[in-house]
């Protein structure tokens, strides 16, 4: 069989990790410090970046924006991270790639520094070609620019190879938007109908269903 897909480009919060209490403590951590209230649909604080959300569903100026974002990373750079977990197969599923002669990428829109720290502690570097994030100075903010730092990175010539694999609908356009093939996986934070809107090439309910879209697609 021809291989389609050789690298396979994944997010990391709610496509291999569970971050949803990290996430959600430190934006209440960052909202209580700056006496703000809640805003109604925490959930939609996972995935995009940070500085959009807090300027989105806060309204908050720029400036009062960075602030959040700093006050977030106060709690999230020595507690929040590791309130995390591995989804049940996520291991497995990585080395059935690897086994395939698959080249799984780390592309996520965390910071680079907490996402390095985070597929240490939890067993998930080993399979990883490479992994790219954000920087905190907000270079590499958008998941575009991620994914091209990815591609230029591994020098691929050749983007109909690669797979971006996802929960949310910035992972989609940030897919379409550098030129190449998409996958959402369901089983993330994606609000119902998102993947589907944002023109997802692919849907997976389950890293079963992943893992034949990423080798048998």
């Amino acid at each position: 069989m021809i291989m389609k897909y050789k690298y396979i480009f994944l997010d990391l919060d709610g496509t291999l990790t569970d971050s949803k209490d990290g996430i959600l403590n430190c934006v209440k951590y960052a909202l209580d410090k700056l006496g703000e209230p809640l805003p109604a649909e925490l959930m939609r604080f996972i995935g995009p970046p940070l500085i959009d959300s807090f300027t989105e569903f806060c309204g908050f100026t720029p400036e009062k924006s960075q602030r959040a974002v700093e006050l977030y990373r106060e709690r999230f750079s020595t507690v929040g991270l590791f309130e995390n977990r591995v989804y049940a197969g996520a291991h497995d599923f990585l080395k059935r790639l690897i086994d395939s002669a698959r080249l799984p990428v780390l592309t996520t829109s965390k910071p680079k520094v907490y996402a390095d720290r985070i597929v240490v502690r939890y067993g998930l570097r080993p399979y990883l070609k490479l992994v790219t994030g954000a920087e905190l100075n907000g270079v590499r903010n958008s998941k575009a620019e991620i994914i091209e730092y990815s591609i230029e990175k591994l020098g691929i010539e050749d983007r109909s190879r690669i797979l971006m694999v996802g929960d949310r609908h910035q992972d989609i356009d940030g897919a379409k938007q550098c030129g190449i093939a998409s996958c959402g996986v369901s089983y993330g934070y994606a609000a119902e109908g998102e993947l589907e809107a944002a023109g997802a090439d692919y849907i997976a309910g389950d890293f079963d269903e992943l893992y034949k879209i990423a080798v048998q697609a």
